[in-house]
């Protein structure tokens, strides 16, 4: 189980807003069919919140090793179907995580990296109408 001081408030209206380790958290109980996800308390704008929150994991109210598991074995190249009967999870279920994951890594890449963002959707659009090899577009219409 991590350290509050890994987790910052996920409130945008907060003034402790994605600072971690300012003290301004505190445990507040447990969420899950389980009880396996803690909720924690902002005391600078008295609102709860998952510690799940503002994670790839966030929506998800699997345990978090078998999501984490899920996510491995997309990682090593497995299928939807294959990683399914592997972690016993419907198919959708990992296609919903694998997304989640998705939407996340842009976001936090967004954050972290200056420039272009990556979740540009004309990221790898040539706006020259033309290809790598020169050739326009119409020209490449009419070998078609």
């Amino acid at each position: 189980m991590r350290e509050l001081e890994a987790f910052c408030c996920q409130h945008s209206c907060c003034a402790d807003y994605g600072q971690r380790g300012a003290g301004n958290l505190r445990w507040h109980g447990w969420s899950g069919k389980k009880k396996q996800i803690r909720m924690l308390y902002c005391r600078t704008c008295t609102r709860y919140f998952s510690e799940r929150k503002g994670s790839a994991l966030w929506p998800s109210r699997l345990p978090e090793a078998q999501a984490v598991s899920v996510l491995e074995h997309l990682a090593d190249g497995c299928g939807v179907r294959q990683t399914a009967r592997l972690v016993k999870i419907h198919r959708n279920t990992v296609c919903r995580l694998n997304q989640q994951a998705g939407d996340h890594a842009a976001r936090t890449h967004d954050e972290v990296v200056p420039g272009k963002p990556a979740s540009t959707t004309d990221a790898h659009a040539d706006t020259s109408g033309s290809t790598s090899d020169g050739r326009t577009e119409d020209a490449l219409a009419g070998q078609r």
